[in-house]
């Protein structure tokens, strides 16, 4: 960069990036005029003292993202803990447990709902401590702050106020939202880093007003001061309006001097600068929105559960108080030894209904272990340990940036497992967003010979066809006349494309033409044409470059990849932009020389730059000549129309050959210029200077139009195109989830054409697919409501494609339906969203191209609420966050435009391909593992719940309960929690290659195969029948008999316990039929947890504890030396898990799933012993897709079939014999 003291006049502009030096107006530095609400901020400068009072006090530096502080943790931690019902039921009987009524000990109720929310709690308190410290780490990070005399001091960034005077250095973050006063560069410019704010990658540049810049070191800011009127707080990136005086002046401010917190300054040594807002009025803190809340339908379906088993608790608990009530007025008063009625009044037979009612209330608390209060908190941790296994899986690493995959949330880990539509962005998510120059168009000729990714795929494609031509037997001198042209075509593509199997040694640039490297155009007959074709690629742009010291070769932080590889072509060239200052780009051009490269300046008169409205950007530059030039490079349909009548003179040859590259999957751009006479140029430049100092809401438009008359008859010089590759894996990824049935829509905001060829690259399209394109039509001047007619166009379009969708009758066929963003506003108003949905989702694949980023989410929308199944969205931009956040999952992948849809997504990948293993390997495991969890969680708490409500009837609804207090405490906690857990983390029912080979086993989850009502129930039905098996039989067998050798009967704490032992082996050994993996852990928590039941029962019995319950040494007294109590449990076990056997047995031989024939076939090794057999599985079991490779290869198969069927019922009727 220049560092000559050359201080040029600043041109301001509110819309262009750049703007250079011009002769200074008056009308130039006129203040903005803003009055009224949300204009009253006033920041005195070097004065941080003045904002201490009202109205002048603002809020400080300090900012925080956590849930709770020291203050409000404990009251908002407990009532999100209760919020849940199921809490909320435990805590009522928790506090009715300190009263006569409860049938409990108070610790047997409190302690378990203590320990269940101190753990809640306990999560919480840990993810928000590390929000916590991650927020100190910003607050506490040091800057240097001016003090008093010139001189600076360091201070922690949440230490700064409004007015402070800041020297922020390179490579640091800026620590509020600054006015740029100075920096390091003569001219005031400083760039910058925006990529925390809106995930762009390229540097912006900023400058400081020309006042100020001669404020460049420390010494400078002893006597400064100044005063900043502007807009309050808001959270807009992109402007900013305020005034700035200064030494009796008044200057405007925009957007062009403002720096943002969180950017970062790069490639400029220091800059100076005044706090203008501070904390959470700064504009990155009033874009911080909280993520919307996302809960799983698993979820959801358990709230539902835990309602039916309300249902149930209540209506067992009414049987009970009637029972009590029946007993209490007509059996009560003959039990003389009760000693009633009781001094507490609970059993008063004179007042039957006030001890009934009490007696409901015992038997709400009694029989609360229907309701397993384990069992959020033990979810919480499945799905946290399950994340940790997503985050370490090797398999989704990725080694090239080092990136592993990430579940930021835990939360919806079941519903990777249920998706029904992937709704994709294209660049950046399919494609590698990293851009390689591979052809170009010069003055109606066409250069670059090194062939596309899609271009290989159809040679390949036409040689497997031409291949299998020739197996036809079709006769040679057919197939030479229909493949001549076709052959030259393909060989061709494959000779310039596998020459060099290599990729290109220079990133960005893959063009192969010796007619255009090394000097060899000055041999062209138009050289001309490509002299300027070279400057409009080396002067046209806002890229900045910077010297690679090693290589001594120059990069580029351009504002896209495009830009960027064109200035890698334009070096590569000869014409290699080297530096560039507020008012001047320098290239180094080997012209007219190709050995001797000579530096030449560009004046930089006016930069206007490119919008996704505009679409796109030119400058306007003085050459050493003097002569201006308007150079001009944006979208061929735009270009075109601005061309003058002597400017289109390549216009049919250019077209042909952006036609011929957007087929090629190519991205493109036209080039065009102008030459300005001197005189025409001052008089546009008054206007547009005009326009830029104009005050009220029209400033905008009035800059576009006089951009408009500037930007007019142009002349063509070419069109550039370059690849966005397909990132690696992205074809077999898109197959293997379009076999687990899975439905893809790919939203772009390309062109139709481009995003169209990479459809067919990665086999989202193929030949013979019958595409639907939904365009809106030209009205013509003379309708009269032109957006009805379009409307009713667009209508007729969508019902005629869905009518012929339902009148197809080739099973085979598929349907692809392509729509462009103009169109679908139209598709996505209330009146015809659901035609357009209905309409796609008969489509096998659905492309959105030339979509905005609100179309995106819309369209998300649409079909989450439209279909009522599960969505998931991918995506790698900022203008990808919205569509991340509307779907039920979202995904954002790590690339090269930020970390905005990472910070905004449920999950994170390094590439496209890991969203395989994601959804058919974690998905398909998380799904079947937590639906198994929650039938199991609801089985064991019901098979122990009603064995309490059974005993109680025994005992004439006394609310008395069979079991000792410490062990109901435990069942929940310790003595069947553990188990369960494994399963949630462990359990497989087959391997990963097998997830990958089988992928239709993916569609057990969707289908919702082992969560519905139908196994819901049957899980519950299961729980009744072993509480009956458990109470009954363990009284039959207790009632009278004298079990113990001295002859005693069975008290209840021995028929208790017997019971319970019944329940724990049952219900563990349930778990272990259930599970189909095991490794050691699974082993030592299911046999380890009846261990320990054991062990629980030896040393409680030790305990003095024990003799207030009669349970003295009741393992080694008295139940151990029984043989009953050992063939009791025993014959429990065997009856409550015969049935379950006998079910899967039952299943497996005569109605097996999917992965019961694969769990046989590896278990016999057949896989590996009969390789025929597996493959012949491996296609019975595949989902019957449309999209992908596999369904490209068996319509190629079935075209053969029939070609074939064909040419043998011509031979066959030919062997007729003549009669």
């Amino acid at each position: 960069m220049a560092r000559g003291r050359i201080r040029a006049k600043i041109r301001r502009s509110h819309l262009y990036t750049f703007a250079c030096g011009k002769p200074r107006t008056s009308e130039e530095e006129r203040p903005h005029d803003f009055k009224g609400p949300g204009f009253s901020r006033i920041v005195h400068c070097n004065q941080p003292h003045m904002h201490t009072k009202k109205p002048l006090k603002y809020c400080s530096n300090y900012i925080s993202t956590t849930k709770y502080n020291i203050i409000t943790f404990l009251p908002k931690a407990i009532f999100e803990q209760f919020r849940r019902v199921a809490n909320l039921y435990f805590l009522l009987a928790a506090v009715l447990s300190l009263t006569p009524i409860s049938p409990f000990s108070a610790v047997s109720m409190i302690a378990p709902l203590a320990f269940v929310v101190g753990l809640s709690m306990a999560k919480e308190a840990l993810e928000d401590w590390r929000r916590f410290i991650q927020d100190m780490k910003v607050n506490l990070r040091k800057a240097n702050v001016h003090k008093t005399d010139g001189v600076f001091n360091q201070k922690p960034w949440m230490q700064l106020r409004v007015g402070d005077v800041v020297k922020v250095e390179k490579d640091k973050f800026f620590p509020a939202d600054l006015l740029l006063l100075s920096s390091s560069y003569e001219d005031g410019i400083c760039y910058v880093e925006t990529m925390n704010l809106d995930g762009e990658t390229n540097l912006k540049v900023k400058r400081a007003l020309e006042t100020t810049v001669t404020l460049d070191d420390d010494e400078s800011f002893k006597d400064f001061s100044g005063i900043i009127k502007c807009e309050d707080p808001n959270p807009s990136l992109y402007t900013f309006v305020g005034n700035f005086e200064y030494e009796r002046q008044i200057y405007p401010l925009d957007p062009s001097q403002i720096l943002l917190r969180d950017s970062k300054l790069r490639n400029t040594a220091y800059i100076y600068g005044v706090v203008i807002f501070t904390g959470f009025d700064s504009k990155v803190m009033q874009n911080s929105t909280k993520c919307p809340s996302k809960r799983s339908r698993i979820e959801k379906q358990m709230d539902k559960i835990i309602y039916i088993l309300f249902t149930l608790l209540v209506f067992i608990s009414c049987i009970s108080s009637v029972g009590f009530i029946v007993k209490t007025k007509y059996n009560l008063p003959d039990w003389w030894y009760l000693q009633v009625p009781d001094k507490d009044g609970l059993y008063d037979p004179g007042k039957p209904f006030v001890s009934g009612f009490y007696h409901l209330i015992t038997a709400l608390i009694l029989y609360g272990y229907l309701i397993p209060i384990s069992l959020y908190v033990s979810i919480e941790v499945v799905k946290v340990l399950q994340a940790v296994f997503m985050n370490h899986d090797i398999h989704m690493y990725d080694h090239e940036t080092g990136t592993p995959a990430q579940a930021r949330t835990s939360n919806l880990n079941e519903e990777l497992g249920q998706v029904d539509t992937i709704l994709s962005d294209k660049t950046g998510t399919l494609t590698c967003n990293q851009m390689d120059f591979l052809k170009c168009s010069i003055a109606g000729t066409q250069y670059g010979l090194r062939a596309s990714d899609v271009e290989l795929a159809a040679a390949k494609q036409m040689a497997m066809e031409m291949d299998n031509q020739s197996q036809n037997g079709t006769p040679r001198s057919w197939r030479k006349s229909e493949f001549t042209e076709s052959e030259i075509e393909l060989e061709t593509v494959i000779t310039s494309k596998d020459g060099d199997v290599r990729k290109p040694a220079i990133k960005g640039f893959g063009f192969e033409d010796n007619r255009l490297m090394n000097g060899n155009w000055f041999k062209e007959p138009k050289a001309d044409d490509m002299l300027l074709f070279f400057r409009i690629l080396s002067i046209c742009h806002t890229a900045i470059p910077e010297l690679n010291e090693e290589t001594g070769i120059f990069t580029y932080e351009a504002e896209s990849p495009d830009e960027g590889s064109f200035l890698v072509a334009a070096r590569e060239f000869g014409f290699e932009f080297c530096r560039r200052t507020q008012s001047s780009i320098f290239v180094r051009e080997r012209y007219p020389s190709y050995e001797e490269p000579v530096e030449r300046e560009y004046k930089l008169l006016n930069l206007l730059d490119f919008t996704s409205k505009r679409k796109r950007m030119s400058v306007i530059v003085r050459d050493e000549s003097g002569q201006i030039f308007l150079l001009c490079k944006g979208a061929d349909s735009i270009i075109f129309d601005r061309l003058s009548r002597n400017g289109r003179m390549y216009e049919e040859a250019t077209t042909k050959h952006l036609n011929e590259y957007g087929e090629a999957g190519l991205r493109t751009l036209a080039l065009a210029y102008k030459k300005l006479d001197e005189d025409k140029y001052s008089a546009w430049n008054e206007e547009f200077v005009k326009a830029k100092t104009s005050i009220g809401g029209d400033r905008d438009a009035m800059l576009e139009r006089v951009s408009d008359m500037m930007e007019k008859d142009l002349i063509l010089v070419g069109a550039t195109a370059v690849e966005d590759k397909l990132q690696n894996g992205v074809p077999q990824c898109i197959d293997k989830l379009a076999q687990a049935g899975l439905k893809i829509w790919v939203l772009t905001g390309d062109k139709m054409e481009t995003a169209i060829n990479i459809g067919f690259a990665c086999s989202l399209l193929r030949q013979g697919m019958k595409q639907i394109c939904i365009t809106t039509m030209n009205t013509d001047a003379i309708v009269q409501d032109p957006k009805q007619a379009v409307k009713e166009n667009i209508l007729n379009q969508i019902t005629n494609a869905t009518q012929m969708i339902k009148l197809e009758k080739d099973p085979h066929a598929a349907f692809a339906l392509i729509i462009d963003g103009k169109t679908l506003a139209y598709t996505l108003e209330d009146d015809m969203k659901h035609q357009f949905l209905s309409l796609a989702i008969g489509c096998a694949s659905v492309i959105c191209c030339r979509v905005s980023p609100k179309q995106k989410a819309l369209v998300t929308r649409l079909v989450k609420e439209g279909t009522g199944k599960i969505t998931l969205a991918i995506g790698d931009g900022a203008n990808d966050v919205g569509m991340i956040q509307e779907a039920d999952i979202g995904v954002g992948i790590s690339g090269c435009e930020g970390m905005q849809a990472v910070m905004a997504s449920d999950f994170a990948i390094a590439q496209f391909r890991f969203l395989e293993r994601l959804l058919v390997v974690h998905g398909h495991w998380c799904y079947k593992r937590i639906a198994q969890m929650i039938c199991y969680f609801f089985y064991k708490n019901i098979a122990f719940g009603l064995t309490i409500f059974y005993f109680e009837a025994f005992a004439g609804f006394s609310g008395q309960s069979v079991y000792v207090d410490w062990y109901m405490l435990l069942f929940n906690v310790v003595l069947t929690s553990l188990p369960v857990i494994s399963l949630g983390v462990f359990e497989q029912d087959v391997d990963s290659e097998v997830c990958l080979e089988f992928p239709s086993l993916y569609q057990q989850g969707p289908k919702n195969l082992f969560f519905d009502w139908y196994r819901i129930f049957g899980w519950m039905g299961n729980g009744l029948y072993t509480s009956v098996i458990v109470f009954f039989l363990n009284i039959i067998i207790f009632y009278d008999q004298a079990f113990r050798v001295g002859g005693q009967i069975a008290d209840m704490t021995a028929v208790g316990t017997a019971m319970f032992t019944g329940i724990i082996w049952a219900v563990n050994c349930q778990i272990a039929l259930t599970m189909s993996h095991f490794t050691w852990i699974q082993h030592f928590l299911i046999w380890g947890s009846i261990a320990f039941w054991y062990l629980f029962l030896l040393v409680y019995g030790e305990l003095s504890y024990a003799l207030d319950v009669n349970a003295f040494r009741i393992l080694t007294e008295v139940l151990a030396p029984a043989p009953i109590y050992w063939t009791t449990t025993l014959l429990v076990t065997i009856a409550c898990n015969l049935p379950y056997l006998a079910h899967i047995s039952f299943q497996r031989s005569f109605n097996p799933l999917d992965h019961h024939v694969i769990q046989e076939i590896k278990y016999y090794k057949k896989d590996i012993e009969d390789r025929h057999m597996w493959r012949a599985e491996k296609k019975k079991a595949r989902h019957k897709a449309k999209i992908g490779f596999t369904a490209r290869v068996d319509a190629k198969i079935r075209h053969l079939k029939g070609k074939l069927q064909k040419k043998y019922s011509i031979a066959s009727n030919h062997s007729i014999p003549q009669t």
